[in-house]
């Protein structure tokens, strides 16, 4: 008497894993394999000291850069905030058409090459120009804000204003306004709905918008490099420097390795309390459905 033997229980991979492939092997080519060597070199390899990370925070000039950037990116941040949570609570006020149209303009700079935007900018900006000259004409003397922090603050509020209007209203546009309307029922004032209701609310898209934005500017580049100048440079231009001009690979990896520890910190105390960060919406977190 034959028996069979029973079928092999292992099973295959399924043939839709195999779609990563090519897009985990490009990330781990240029991604992965960088920022590792960028890690074994600022660790001083093959010596493995971390005298270049005690370096960041004993040098003066890398202090007074770091405090800058780190100041810069806190007013660029509430600039797109205060900016961006009016408007994105426009649009979900408004009909579709005119949300459309509003949409349209938040799209606009997505669809601007970034070297333009800087360039009008630059013109706005220079020496005998447009803003200078409002600043003749009402008397309040002679202003320039091509290199300087100040103009670079401008600029950079107005290029990464789309990141926070994005997750606010994607947050904003999923709140029940029957809500309010219950509230106001029950004799609370409008400030008080607002506050008590539908900023809680919304507090997802806004944790997510302003660390979105506010680790953007920490590397950002562009910017600070057109518009600003060397002596008010910014983590990214000092990085720059020190991998270009000063050859100090070592150095640069550390501080970058730093800008990412600190990116990645934010974006998992954004992702546990506020919400799931995205280029385009946000995803709230149970913490948040619970509240809802």
């Amino acid at each position: 008497m034959t028996t069979t033997s029973p079928p092999s229980t292992r099973r295959l991979p399924r043939p839709a894993w195999l779609m990563l492939v090519p897009a985990l092997g490009l990330l781990a080519a240029v991604l992965l394999v960088p920022l590792g060597q960028s890690l074994v070199r600022s660790l001083g390899a093959p010596d493995l000291t971390l005298d270049h990370y005690a370096s960041l925070f004993t040098d003066g000039v890398t202090l007074t850069v770091l405090g800058r950037t780190a100041s810069t990116a806190v007013i660029v941040t509430v600039v797109a905030f205060l900016l961006g949570y009016p408007y994105a609570y426009l649009m979900t006020r408004v009909g579709p058409r005119l949300r459309g149209i509003l949409l349209v303009i938040v799209l606009i700079p997505f669809w601007t090459s970034v070297m333009a935007r800087n360039y009008a900018w630059i013109v706005l900006l220079q020496r005998g120009g447009p803003v200078q000259s409002a600043f003749e004409f009402f008397g309040l003397g002679d202003v320039t804000f091509q290199g300087s922090v100040v103009g670079v603050t401008i600029a950079m509020s107005q290029v990464l204003l789309p990141f926070m209007v994005l997750p606010l209203y994607s947050s904003l546009g999923g709140i029940d306004r029957k809500l309010l309307l219950a509230a106001r029922g029950l004799g609370s004032s409008p400030l008080v709905a607002f506050w008590k209701i539908y900023w809680p609310l919304s507090r997802g898209g806004v944790v997510s918008g302003l660390i979105l934005v506010f680790t953007l500017s920490l590397g950002f580049y562009v910017t600070p490099a057109l518009l600003g100048s060397p002596q008010q440079s910014l983590i990214a231009q000092l990085l720059a420097q020190r991998t270009t001009q000063l050859l100090d690979f070592a150095g640069a990896g550390a501080l970058g390795v730093l800008v990412l520890v600190v990116t990645l910190t934010l974006v998992a105390w954004a992702n546990r309390f506020g919400g799931t960060i995205s280029a385009i919406g946000v995803t709230s977190t149970a913490r948040s459905k619970e509240q809802s």
